[in-house]
């Protein structure tokens, strides 16, 4: 039997203080045990080390009630099992995920059992650890039964000599594991390792052999804009959640509903779920303006960490203006098609450079009848800099999902690629001319006019640095005003992110935020597009005397 783990009123569910588990049909006897013993455990670092009974909140007895409920022992049958938390900081994820792995150990009737708490950085493993470790010294019973190793941050369980490892992430953890529950730490670091999502295919390869294995996540939402493993995780449980999938996947996200202003800190509580335990509205105020006095940045970063509102755009404090605007302008409807046919003229911007960059193309139209300028983006990289830049390899790829990047093993590949789609362009009759760098962009001119291409007059060099001023200005302007939209695509809102606004005397350049890894090219190759568009050309493929006979047929 499938069971329905989607929960599509939890925004009701929210803002009336009630659990995120649906109703399911848990084994009661199994869940009562883990809660009971889940609340016998102390915190060991807290004064008079309370039980959990008065230290945990409410959602995280859900949890576990639910991780252990959803095991039929006679069957030998999981319902569910994986579990995927989003909880804010401070809501006491690793002492959580400490407390289960030990009761864990507690209720698993296999012999030797191999548990895994899995953190994202050495420092978090060895919290991880020392709660665990701390959890079972603060219990005569407990430590008399288990047999804690701490230089191989090891816990064995006497009785059936099951245990619990403590790792920081390392693709070394899965060799030759089986383990009967996983659990991940603040996946949203983990998965800027850049072989974060083989890794944990293998974590749940290894799980597969044992019917009662689960994998649980507890993390943060993410600092910068979600990327990688994490946001394919992510958005496979809001799907769940939505009742738009179903899989034996339970999500538990605390993040705000829409339309819920989450700068008022009247609806911060909906979001806490250990909300007069750990972390509380009062305390979190001050940061809160702090964080407002420190701009938009700093508030971003802050909101993320503590209230989960995803990041957008990582904007810095010395970004371009024009990202101030940039979601706002998104057209959720244009593609490169509908932008062909709602433009009366296009031009083309090129902005490429060596192996270590993108080779990126902005097509940029402007509307027959409301004269918006319209933008789409591509983008080509070569293979080796997925390695050369391992932090970015993840992002880069979901960018190539999207399809609005191609990794080539050639870079021959994707001048030609490049050629094409100018090409397309060019048959539609729209093209006015293509603008680029005039810096090292031979092979890309030779191969414009290998498809007919060509010419002084259609193929232009754009000036850059200072003498860019105009475009940048004339770019933030449209899109403040609404007169410049954009296609939905992440590769864009990466590279607006990551642009940084340089001071030149009186003009402004734009450079990227850190040196080789936040790419800006797809921002230069729109520049150079609007370099062109703002000489209000005329498309060469088209007359003013051809569409007045269109208009009078």
């Amino acid at each position: 039997m499938t069971w329905s783990t989607a929960c599509p009123d939890w925004g009701e569910r929210l803002q009336a203080g009630r659990s995120l588990i649906p109703d399911l049909p848990l084994d009661g006897a199994a869940a009562a045990r883990a809660v009971a013993i889940f609340n016998r455990l102390r915190l060991p670092d807290v004064p008079n080390r309370p039980a959990l009974a008065d230290a945990a909140g409410a959602w995280q007895r859900d949890l576990v009630g639910a991780l252990f409920g959803s095991y039929d022992a006679a069957s030998d049958i999981r319902a569910i099992r994986e579990f995927f938390c989003l909880v804010p900081k401070k809501s006491s994820k690793t002492t959580t995920g400490a407390a289960i792995m030990i009761t864990a150990l507690l209720m698993n009737r296999r012999p030797r059992a191999e548990f895994l708490l899995v953190a994202p950085t050495q420092e978090v493993a060895d919290l991880a650890f020392r709660q665990a470790a701390g959890m079972v010294e603060a219990d005569p019973v407990l430590a008399a039964k288990f047999h804690v190793v701490e230089h191989i941050k090891r816990i064995s369980y006497r009785p059936t000599k099951a245990f619990l490892k403590v790792k920081s992430f390392d693709p070394k953890v899965v060799t030759g594991s089986k383990p009967s529950g996983v659990l991940l730490d603040e996946l949203h670091v983990i998965a800027e390792a850049h072989d974060a999502d083989r890794v944990i295919g293998q974590l749940r390869g290894g799980l597969l052999p044992n019917p009662e294995g689960f994998l649980l996540t507890i993390t943060t939402q993410s600092e910068r804009p979600p990327s990688g493993v994490f946001r394919t995780e992510l958005l496979k449980a809001r799907k769940v959640r939505d009742g738009a999938a179903t899989l034996p996947i339970l999500p538990m996200l605390y993040e705000f509903p829409d339309g819920v202003d989450w700068k008022d800190p009247a609806n911060w509580w909906m979001v806490l779920p250990n909300n007069g335990l750990s972390v509380s509205v009062d305390r979190l105020l001050p940061d809160y303006e702090a964080a407002v006095e420190s701009g938009d940045a700093e508030l971003a970063r802050w909101a993320s960490q503590h209230l989960n509102v995803e990041i957008g755009l990582a904007l810095k404090s010395d970004r371009w203006r024009g990202a101030d605007h940039w979601l706002g302008a998104t057209d959720t409807t244009l593609t490169l098609e509908s932008l062909l046919e709602r433009s009366e003229v296009v031009t083309i911007g090129i902005d490429g450079g060596g192996l270590d960059d993108l080779l990126s193309v902005a097509i940029l139209g402007r509307e027959t009848a409301e004269r918006r300028w319209l933008s789409w983006s591509k983008s080509w990289v070569h293979a080796s800099v997925l390695e050369r830049r391992k932090s970015e390899a993840a992002r880069l790829h979901d960018f190539e999902h999207d399809g609005d990047l191609v990794i080539v093993e050639d870079m021959e590949d994707a001048f030609t690629q490049v050629a094409a789609l100018c090409a397309e362009v060019e048959q539609s009759g729209l093209l006015a001319q293509v603008g680029l760098d005039p810096m090292g962009v031979g092979a890309i001119v030779d191969a414009l006019a290998e498809v007919g291409i060509a010419g002084n007059d259609r193929v232009v060099g754009v000036p850059q640095g200072w003498t860019l001023n105009g475009a940048i200005k004339t770019t933030e302007i449209k899109l403040a005003s609404g007169a410049l939209l954009h296609a939905p695509q992440r590769i864009m809102d990466w590279a607006v992110g990551n642009a940084k606004a340089e001071p030149k005397g009186n003009a402004i350049t734009i450079t990227k935020q850190a040196a080789g890894t936040g790419k800006i090219d797809p921002v230069m190759a729109l520049f150079d597009a609007v370099v062109l568009m703002s000489r209000n050309p005329e498309a060469e493929g088209r007359s003013f005397w051809e569409d007045a006979a269109q208009v009078i047929a």
